[in-house]
């Protein structure tokens, strides 16, 4: 680190060395800004590039390969038999006050659909949905839709 301070100070030393020789010439009366921006900008981007390097080399290549899994068709179907058909919780529903409405927002929430989509779904305006998710959010104390499909599942309410 010491030592790049010290490469740094010495060509910004003699730069300055520089412009102050060539400062008595008619050349650098008449455009000393043009020159002295040229000079200050060919410096930043000799540093910058310097700097650009040694931060590249060390740095290491991530490699990302995707691979696929085949999983057995047997394992899913008796896990889905075993199951059984979901039956939505009546009780825990009533306790929470989630109207019929609301409640096919979250469905449609948990099916990963946008406000967009639920709305042209269920042919309502998106302000209506958005109305609707806030209420139901209410309800259900959360605050993200993946916190309410997660806390519908864990009430019976959602298969």
């Amino acid at each position: 680190m010491k030592k790049h301070v010290l490469l740094y100070g010495l060509v910004g030393g003699l730069v300055i060395l520089l412009l102050r020789a060539v400062e008595y010439r008619y050349l650098v009366v008449e455009h000393s800004v043009e020159i002295y921006g040229a000079l200050v900008a060919a410096v930043f981007a000799a540093i910058g590039i310097w700097l650009g390097q040694t931060l590249t080399r060390n740095r290491t290549r991530v490699v990302v390969k995707e691979v696929h899994v085949e999983v057995p068709l047997e394992t899913t179907v008796e896990v889905s038999v075993a199951a059984g058909p979901f039956e939505r919780n009546a009780e825990r529903l009533d306790a929470t006050g989630i109207t019929p409405r609301e409640l096919q927002i979250l469905e449609l929430i948990a099916e990963g659909l946008s406000t967009r989509e639920i709305a042209e779904r269920i042919f309502v305006s998106e302000n209506t949905v958005k109305t609707h998710s806030s209420r139901l959010f209410d309800k259900l104390n959360v605050r993200r839709r993946t916190q309410a499909v997660q806390v519908g599942k864990q009430l019976g309410i959602l298969p």
